[in-house]
């Protein structure tokens, strides 16, 4: 399930009473432990490392803070060339050591039961909060400077893309056995414009991420009109939301690849019977087919009851061995 230890988790509420999300993302015990909850309350098939989708922009040089309510705020939002130019290029090894100390943690703890998922934000959606400053919706900032000063966008767009490959590399070392990329503002533009200002980004990262010999996961949220402009870097892979069906999702992409979906998460604040008939819905239009990873279409939301979660799993399970 994506954002795995999420809100919904009781025992992650109880850690998250004591420390704060950047405490257990920067302390290696800590967000070794977060990862592996899932596993113990939920027998779920994989660990998602627990990390923020902002964690790769201090490699740049960039501070922000996790704003509760809000998300991700940047100090010194990025509208000019001379905001790019003054951007760091810092190795992600030198950056970000805890995070990879986790991930070693969870590895080892994991190894012979499950695999564990490295992540990362897209270029694009990176790009956004870093124009933005905070998450906005309209994005009104982010495409004005994608119309009024392209040179400054696509500069901006290599920058990460450079930082997002050594990330995204790095993780597989620290022990990541797939990698996803997740561009949850991508759905934002048109598909002409996203073909342009982003995909080629994405792109370069899927091209330049191929000889780490693990499965990648192209993900995007509001994507259905786009969703073959997302198979086309030839992620192994490919993520849905919910608001497609499952089987014309896998239409688009191509059913020689693998689909990841695409139960929607508010299924799971319904009652048990509702729960299962989504999971059953889905499973139906998968037909059986070799390549199915099942999955919620977005993240856990925070009041989903546990019980929910565990029959959601539980059903899956028995299906998968049905």
């Amino acid at each position: 399930m994506m954002r795995q230890a999420g809100r919904s988790l009781p025992a992650y509420r109880v850690l998250r009473k004591r420390y704060s999300f950047k405490e257990v993302a920067s302390t290696p015990e800590l967000c070794a432990e977060v990862t592996l909850m899932p596993l113990d309350e939920l027998d779920v098939d994989a660990a998602i490392i627990f990390a923020d989708i902002m964690t790769p922009v201090t490699c740049l040089g960039i501070h922000y803070e996790i704003v509760e309510g809000t998300g991700p705020v940047v100090d010194d939002p990025i509208r000019s060339m001379q905001a790019v130019q003054r951007l760091s290029s810092i190795p992600a090894a030198e950056e970000l050591p805890d995070l990879f100390e986790a991930m070693r943690l969870v590895a080892t703890d994991v190894e012979g039961r499950v695999p564990m998922i490295g992540f990362a934000g897209a270029p694009f959606t990176l790009a956004s909060y870093l124009v933005e400053g905070r998450p906005d919706p309209h994005l009104t900032n982010t495409k004005a400077l994608i119309q009024q000063d392209p040179g400054t966008w696509h500069a901006l767009m290599e920058a990460l893309t450079t930082v997002l490959v050594d990330y995204m590399a790095r993780q597989v070392h620290a022990g990541a056995r797939a990698l996803q990329l997740f561009d949850s503002w991508a759905g934002k533009l048109e598909p002409a414009a996203y073909e342009e200002f982003a995909l080629p980004y994405s792109a370069r990262i899927f091209a330049e991420t191929a000889e780490l010999g693990v499965p990648r996961i192209h993900f995007g949220t509001n994507t259905s009109a786009m969703l073959d402009l997302m198979a086309q870097p030839d992620p192994e892979v490919v993520g849905v939301d919910w608001r497609v069906p499952l089987d014309l999702a896998w239409e688009r992409i191509g059913v020689d690849r693998a689909i990841q979906g695409n139960l929607d998460p508010k299924t799971l604040l319904g009652s048990r019977a509702e729960v299962l008939a989504g999971a059953e819905d889905i499973l139906g239009r998968a037909g059986g087919r070799p390549g199915h990873i099942f999955n919620l279409g977005h993240g856990v939301l925070p009041d989903s009851p546990l019980d929910n979660l565990k029959a959601l799993v539980d059903a899956v399970h028995e299906y998968g061995t049905s």
